[in-house]
């Protein structure tokens, strides 16, 4: 189910020459390369929503500041996941407690827009799902759900975990009955179902934890494919899986290897793949390693070497899309650890502190030259984001001026998109 906001709520009466005029103003005139929207999961105002702190990066030193309407409410209680639209122009932010998804437009000087929301529950979808992921690749969202959305599964009944697949909607309509591009359509069906689930072909009773998702993007030799990371918390010590499904027009998943997800570790926390679309990498938070595979012919290979040893509790992983390098917050430690890639394997560069409880991280998109990371618990009152440039010879990692930078309390999530290079 779609709501839209009202036109007092979305405040898109505001022309597009003005949002340029704003943008030049407040972001160019320092240098802006990037926005960061970090997500925060702390209860704000009436509504008990979330908040949306929008940074923007200096290019010359990667320091990042707060935009002077910072921050926006999240529109929903509890965001947790964040992606942006293959344009640039639309962020969405997955708000847990609600089983929502809001869609933000997205100024020329980085503000926020609220547009429409997707509720994870209505006809097709009887109750909430809890969103706790989210991917976009093209005109596709993929939401990785905590929940199969049936009634017969709570927080207190947790069943398996489930997959589904919306559509980004292009503008239609004209005049006052415009609507503009980037809501959500309606699922991708999956017979009778508008979800796919994660279960064990031979285990389906067991409870199959999410975690993780990343979408590989199609080459000549591999199709596009979606990655889930899960685990099995019917059985101790817990068993690690990664589910992968391959990717039809209209968003239709064929999952790969007959529906047997790969084994993998204990605890899978996170997933990341390479530009080539040839590697995929799985951070364990219980043994604190990284597992690398090579992709090819629907089959997950593990590499010589692998695992890679990491940091504690390791909670999430980027993969630099322009230069060949893997960073990976450890939530336990405090820290990030940066790898080289080379022929899919990891070598270790180092391990630089980052703060409290660090669970998001992200590459800035224009230049791939720095790197934040969201800490959950930061100074206590507040979060922090910790900034770093990256070295593009080795992949080592240096603060960036004034780090760290306050955000509003418990964030946990962060997206990018790049300053005045929308598509």
């Amino acid at each position: 189910m779609r709501m839209k906001f009202n036109k007092s709520r979305q405040l898109l009466m505001v022309s597009a020459a003005s949002l340029l005029v704003a943008g030049l103003v407040t972001a160019c005139g320092t240098n802006t390369v990037d926005f960061v929207y970090v997500a925060s999961s702390k209860a704000a105002g009436t509504n008990n929503y979330g908040e949306i702190d929008v940074f923007e990066i200096n290019s010359e030193s990667g320091s990042m500041r707060q935009i002077p309407t910072s921050p926006f409410l999240s529109e929903g209680r509890n965001p947790v996941a964040e992606a942006v639209s293959s344009d640039y122009a639309n962020l969405y932010v997955a708000n847990q407690d609600d089983s929502s998804i809001v869609q933000f437009i997205i100024g020329n000087d980085g503000k926020l827009y609220p547009q429409s929301t997707t509720d994870t529950v209505g006809v097709q979808q009887p109750t909430g799902s809890y969103p706790l992921a989210l991917a976009v690749s093209g005109s596709n969202m993929f939401v990785l759900n905590t929940f199969q959305p049936l009634t017969t599964c709570s927080t207190g009944n947790p069943c398996s975990g489930s997959i589904g697949v919306y559509p980004i909607l292009a503008a239609s309509g004209s005049g006052s009955t415009a609507t503009p591009a980037g809501e959500l359509g309606t699922p991708a069906a999956n017979g009778y179902q508008y979800y796919w689930p994660l279960t064990l072909p031979s285990k389906t009773s067991d409870v199959i934890v999410p975690t993780g998702i990343n979408v590989v993007a199609a080459t000549k030799t591999v199709p596009e494919t979606v990655f889930v990371t899960a685990y099995d918390s019917s059985v101790s010590p817990t068993v690690g899986y990664v589910f992968g499904f391959t990717v039809a027009t209209g968003g239709v998943l064929t999952p790969l290897n007959n529906g047997v997800p790969f084994v993998s570790g204990v605890h899978p926390s996170a997933v990341a793949s390479d530009s080539s679309s040839s590697y995929v990498y799985v951070t364990d938070f219980s043994t604190g390693a990284v597992h690398g595979y090579a992709y090819a012919s629907g089959l997950l290979t593990e590499l010589s070497g692998s695992p890679y040893q990491a940091g504690n509790q390791p909670s999430a992983i980027v993969a630099d899309s322009t230069y060949a390098y893997v960073y990976v917050a450890n939530s336990l430690d405090g820290s990030v650890t940066a790898f080289s890639i080379s022929n899919g394997a990891l070598t270790r560069v180092g391990t630089y502190a980052a703060g409290i409880q660090p669970v998001a991280i992200g590459i800035d998109p224009s230049f791939h030259h720095f790197l934040y990371i969201a800490n959950y618990l930061g100074n206590g009152a507040n979060g922090t984001i910790s900034g770093f440039e990256l070295n593009t010879t080795d992949g080592s990692l240096i603060n960036s001026m004034n780090s760290p930078y306050t955000s509003s309390a418990q964030p946990t999530a962060v997206a990018a998109i790049p300053h005045n290079q929308k598509k």
